[in-house]
């Protein structure tokens, strides 16, 4: 056998060993992907990889890259506990290394979950490193059942700073050379990197230069600078990608990352940055669908609603009961429950359709047999990142359905890890919503004109930005252009759809909340901001994130050290 090195030059390879291919030749191998799942800290797991990948056709699943959450590379290696409750693709748990990363490939009853060949390649394992030898221990331990191993360059986070990786690494590029190039020369699989743009096209250029020329096989460039985080987040800068595109030899494989919305977005991306392939985070957060195809007019069957302007999307409640599915199935190895089919406006009305309203139950004491259940829950928390992500994953995919519904929000706040019975109580409140929902949509809208494409007259627009609409009425406007990093109205126009459908959560751009030349938050904003964060809360959620302190017992040369874990809702990329 022969693989490549960083130059493209063939050389041997010891029987045994993988074929390991570089750059280009690597991408090719993989299926030439154009659409990328980015990592997200405890959000990019299994069980969501899978809901995503569910949406595209059998012959396409595999056109979509997906990247695990970002991992920590001493954590992983050094604690069992920690490794184990992160990447499943082993029943039995990944075994110790023992000395190299070559495995006797696994039966199709040693697969378990991560990795798996026939549901969840091709498939990228993210690291957070500052140390070499830390980052090929963890990635020999992942290899045998991922395509490639990246290297975290973009983290702009607090805990980034403290923990010394992420876009922090930036200070210390030779690190960064050793890092890359460890891997390079000694993991049987090829190591990639993601990273943000610097101050200026010129030193952003110089390095990506640098991580490619250390044996990065993919470089994906996410297009905002290190401080454009949380308030201050603000649009990504194609340009510069376009500008990495023309200056790096054509043969660099290029992915585009930030400002992806919708799928309308991806081809624009491709358009106007060149890359080869564009990854979707926080799009895809908000929306599993976002790299899937409308079905045609008139075939939306009962999953994907289309309103009489010919806008639409995969409706909620549909979305939540496959995720519901892949959870029954996977994250706990049962069958999913028999349902009913999703309801439809032009269904003959049933007999009776009586939805359990079992939220109420939930303000009295807790049930005798939830506590029987605690220990055998905590056990689940531990070890099934399946089930840890859910709320997390559900509060975003509801965002504009709980606005409206309390009584949903109520019921979502209120589930524990492992406590399926309840998600299944917030699926049942969530279909009952979207059945209300469609039907008074039919008797507002049971005379208006049928239209086939995605274009509608513009509505008059308030001053807050959002398209004036009354009841149920899908709100289409597309207002006057504005500059897009100036405002976003033409953005929350387009994007904006029915509460019951799919859609992306439109942040406000720092121009809009903070006085032009100034990073100083007006009272105003202060208080919204504060709000913002109380109503998080409020939902058992964390401003910006959260982590968790582990400490880590040094040997021999290696120091005590106390770890942050970043948390779901951290946002690493």
């Amino acid at each position: 056998m022969i693989s490549e090195d960083v130059n493209g030059e063939e050389f041997p390879v010891p029987p045994g060993k993988r074929v390991k291919l570089h750059g280009r030749a690597f991408y090719e191998s993989i299926g030439s992907p154009r659409v990328v799942l980015a990592p997200m800290v405890e959000q990019s797991e299994f069980a969501w990889r899978l809901l995503t990948r569910s949406f595209l056709p059998d012959e396409k699943k595999k056109e979509l890259l997906a990247y695990t959450p970002m991992f920590h590379s001493r954590m992983f290696h050094e604690t069992p506990k920690y490794r184990d409750s992160h990447f499943q693709p082993r029943k039995e748990g990944i075994p110790a290394l023992d000395g190299d990363d070559k495995r006797v490939p696994l039966t199709e009853e040693e697969w378990h979950l991560d990795g798996h060949p026939a549901i969840d390649r091709p498939l990228t394992v993210q690291f957070c490193s500052n140390n070499p030898d830390d980052f090929l221990t963890a990635a020999r331990q992942v290899a045998p059942y991922c395509d490639a191993v990246d290297l975290n360059l973009g983290c702009p986070q607090g805990i980034a700073r403290r923990g010394n990786y992420g876009a922090f690494l930036q200070e210390d590029k030779p690190l960064i050379v050793r890092m890359i190039g460890k891997l390079h020369e000694e993991l049987d699989i090829p190591v990639t990197a993601k990273m943000r743009v610097l101050e200026t096209k010129e030193q952003t250029l110089e390095y990506a230069k640098m991580i490619l020329d250390a044996g990065a096989s993919i470089l994906t460039v996410h297009g905002r600078r290190r401080e454009q985080k949380g308030h201050n987040t603000g649009l990504a800068d194609w340009g510069i990608i376009r500008y990495l595109r023309e200056q790096l030899p054509r043969e660099t494989v290029l992915f585009a990352n930030g400002n992806i919305l919708q799928k309308e977005d991806i081809d624009r991306c491709l358009e106007e940055t060149g890359a080869d392939a564009v990854m979707s985070a926080e799009g895809n957060l908000y929306d599993p669908t976002i790299f899937a195809d409308p079905p045609p007019v008139g075939e939306e069957g009962r999953e994907y609603w289309r309103g009489r302007d010919g806008k639409g999307g995969y409706r909620m409640d549909a979305v939540m009961r496959r995720y519901m599915n892949i959870i029954h199935k996977y994250g706990l190895g049962v069958a999913p429950p028999e349902r009913a089919p999703l309801f439809l406006p032009s269904d003959p009305e049933p007999p009776s359709l009586e939805f359990e309203e079992k939220e109420d139950v939930e303000d009295g004491p807790p049930r005798k047999k939830m506590k029987q259940a605690k220990g055998e829950k905590k056990q689940q928390q531990i070890k099934n990142p399946n089930l840890t992500a859910m709320q997390a994953h559900l509060f975003h995919l509801l965002r504009p359905l709980v606005a409206q519904h309390h009584n949903v929000r109520d019921a979502l706040a209120k589930c524990r890890v492992g406590d399926i019975e309840a998600f299944e109580n917030v699926l049942t409140l969530v279909e009952k919503a979207v059945k209300e929902a469609l039907v008074a949509y039919e008797k507002e809208h049971t005379n208006d004109k049928l239209t086939t494409t995605e274009s509608t007259p513009p509505e008059e627009i308030s001053q807050n930005g959002n398209a004036v609409s009354n009841g149920n009425t899908p709100t289409t406007t597309i207002p006057t252009p504005e500059d897009p990093y100036e405002s976003s109205l033409a953005t929350v126009a387009r994007c904006k759809r029915p509460w019951w459908v799919c859609q992306p959560y439109v942040r406000p751009l720092p121009k809009e909340a903070i006085e032009k030349g100034s990073m100083q938050l007006s009272k105003k904003e202060k208080k919204k901001l504060e709000m913002q964060e109380a109503e998080a809360r409020a939902v058992g959620l964390e401003p910006g994130g959260r982590a968790e302190k582990e400490k880590l017992v040094g040997e021999g040369e290696r120091k005590t050290e106390v770890v942050e874990i970043p948390r779901d809702g951290m946002v690493c990329g």
